[in-house]
């Protein structure tokens, strides 16, 4: 971790529509594929609970996740890069699972890229199980597409 940091108070709070320039650069600086302005817009404007990851100014991380009746789908979840490998993950999926638990859901879902390893690994190792996979799910460049692997988190 960041010497900076260490002595620096890290806090969840909402993602608001004054952050989201902010956000789209992280989104972009770690993804080949990243949602665009309008994933986010939508995502604020349907009420999905969307959180930042803040070291006092500093962004570390975000994620966007979609309640449905007994469940959470997992829609984006996204690390600084120059932040990647110091827990940050783990933090938001501890802080996403309780507060699904909260919303009485009964599972979490996601889906992450199936050349994605080191995020299967994190998310094997906060509990979450493959359970299928999805053909040809995410953009992979110019006419070429990526399969998901859908995984799962029984909370009850």
């Amino acid at each position: 971790m960041n010497a900076q940091l260490q002595s620096t108070e890290v806090l969840f709070e909402p993602l608001l529509a004054y952050r989201l320039e902010e956000v789209l650069a992280m989104e972009q600086s770690a993804y080949a594929h990243p949602w665009n302005r309008t994933n986010f817009i939508d995502a604020l404007e349907s009420g999905y609970q969307a959180q930042v990851l803040m070291a006092g100014d500093v962004l570390l991380g975000y994620f966007v996740a979609m309640k449905g009746v007994d469940e959470v789908h997992l829609l984006n979840i996204t690390v600084a890069p120059e932040h990647q490998g110091q827990g940050w993950a783990r933090t938001m999926l501890e802080a996403l699972t309780v507060w699904a638990r909260g919303q009485s859901a009964q599972w979490l879902w996601l889906e992450v890229r199936v050349g994605n390893q080191r995020a299967m690994r994190v998310y094997e190792a906060h509990g979450f199980r493959r359970v299928g996979q999805r053909k040809n799910y995410y953009p992979a460049g110019p006419g070429l597409r990526e399969d998901a692997v859908v995984m799962s988190l029984r909370l009850a």
